[in-house]
């Protein structure tokens, strides 16, 4: 690979990929460019789209944009973009997406957390125990 942009941004795609295995999901992978119908830059963030964005300018909207036409072309309901923090590791990177995306992922989460308190409340319990540890 013979461009360096290409080879900055494929390399923070596989270390995305490497920290999503190790922290969230052991079968995130990066994903074939598909042209006009994309699918996002990684597979394996649970209900997202993700896409990657390693350069020296940020370009929120544009990211943002992309990565919810993306999570359509998925199937996903959400879309994210992960954007590069220059001179950080991989966990410093920023994950990005509307307020309105995140509003909705906000209220599925509520939803589902109440649902789990109401029907299995000592689960809940450890859920909620568990989750609640700073990182």
């Amino acid at each position: 690979m013979s461009n360096p942009s290409k080879q900055k941004g494929s390399a923070w795609e596989s270390a995305i990929v490497a920290y999503l295995r190790e922290h969230h999901n052991a079968s995130a992978h990066r994903n074939v460019q598909m042209g006009s119908k994309d699918i996002g830059d990684v597979d394996g963030y649970y209900l997202h789209a993700l896409e990657a964005k390693a350069e020296k300018e940020i370009k929120l909207p544009s990211y943002i944009a992309q990565a919810n036409k993306e999570a359509g072309h998925a199937g996903q309901p959400f879309g994210c973009a992960v954007v590069k923090r220059r001179m950080k590791g991989t966990a410093d990177g920023y994950v990005v997406r509307d307020l309105r995306t995140d509003v909705r992922l906000m209220n599925r989460l509520r939803d589902a957390e109440a649902l789990l308190e109401e029907y299995a409340f000592e689960a809940w319990l450890e859920h909620d125990a568990h989750h609640r540890e700073a990182a």
